[in-house]
């Protein structure tokens, strides 16, 4: 609990107390005087309940008066998303149609579309390199602008991948540490999930130690794959290349990092995915002004107070 305006708390408390001191101080003189004038005493507070009612509501208004709120969990879907898209030769095969590439740009539009205005998103499109496309922001349309615009080329890095989404979220460049040295520590982003669009083809190295040190930073990485596991033949700098997915890979990656993965990287699955992406979220605490009820609460007293000693001794006080 705390108070906009806390000052108030000493006088209210004076003016109350006050109250209290003066109702119980005439009940007694009342009772003294009922007592010497031979007049029986009704005992109880039951004659006095309006002026009872009268001083709560004057406590409770004081109370208001103060501003006060209360923290409570709201849940709230809050965060950092990062949409890494594999634009490697190997997307350009038609396995999934119109090809891997853009089956892989409508579903990840489709899953920037299904996010509520309160996550951020960014884009990272990787081969052999990770890029930034489009920088954390709560603009959706900059994420879906950003995948539209990519092409696919070169070989593929899921380490890589991993690594410039990681740069993304932190704001600083990522790199797996050398050999002998202590991983880079990276602080704790538990509200940051990296959804990877794939067909899961790897040819890099150190995937298995990218995909810890995002473990280890609270990151979940979910992976969507694209592309079918009987495959397809595409054309690769001059040369043909069977292709195919591998979700073996891509159900590592989610599992090390605590994520999920999905097989049916498709335009109609996506708002379940943010579905299951949302609710990762933590919930937040948020702070919930009392003062209008407190208010509302202090003058229903004070009315009831007025009404239940007209009612009893035909005037107010």
């Amino acid at each position: 609990m705390t108070f906009a305006d806390p000052v108030w708390l000493i006088p209210g408390g004076v003016v109350v107390a006050g109250l209290v001191v003066a109702l119980v101080v005439f009940a007694r003189r009342r009772r003294e005087v009922f007592a010497q004038a031979g007049l029986p005493v009704v005992t109880g507070g039951t004659r006095l309940v309006g002026c009872w009612l009268v001083t709560a509501g004057a406590a409770v208004l004081a109370f208001a008066v103060c501003g006060p709120s209360a923290s409570v969990p709201v849940p709230r879907s809050a965060g950092t998303i990062i949409v890494a898209i594999d634009v490697s030769g190997s997307m350009a095969a038609d396995d999934a149609q119109p090809s891997r590439l853009e089956a892989a740009k409508q579903a990840a539009v489709a899953f920037v579309d299904a996010q509520p205005s309160s996550v951020d998103i960014g884009v990272v499109s990787f081969q052999s390199d990770a890029l930034q496309t489009s920088l954390v922001s709560d603009d959706h349309s900059l994420a879906a602008a950003a995948i539209a615009r990519v092409t696919s080329s070169g070989g593929t890095s899921l380490a890589n991948a991993i690594l410039g989404s990681l740069s993304a979220i932190t704001g600083q460049a990522v790199t797996l540490p050398e050999e002998g040295e202590d991983a880079p520590d990276l602080g704790y982003w538990g509200s940051a999930t990296i959804v990877l669009f794939s067909d899961g083809e790897d040819f890099g190295d150190g995937l298995e130690a990218a995909a810890e040190l995002a473990q280890g930073a609270g990151v979940h990485i979910d992976t969507v794959g694209i592309g079918t596991a009987q495959g397809a033949t595409v054309a690769v700098d001059g040369y043909n290349l069977h292709t195919a997915l591998d979700e073996d890979t891509l159900r590592a990656i989610a599992e090390t990092t605590g994520g999920a993965y999905h097989p049916d990287g498709d335009v109609a699955g996506m708002e379940q995915v943010a579905r299951e992406v949302g609710a990762r979220f933590t919930v937040k605490n948020q702070d919930l002004p009392l003062g209008w009820a407190s208010s509302g609460l202090g003058a229903l007293l004070l009315l009831a107070g007025a009404a239940t000693t007209l009612w009893r001794t035909g005037r107010l006080l």
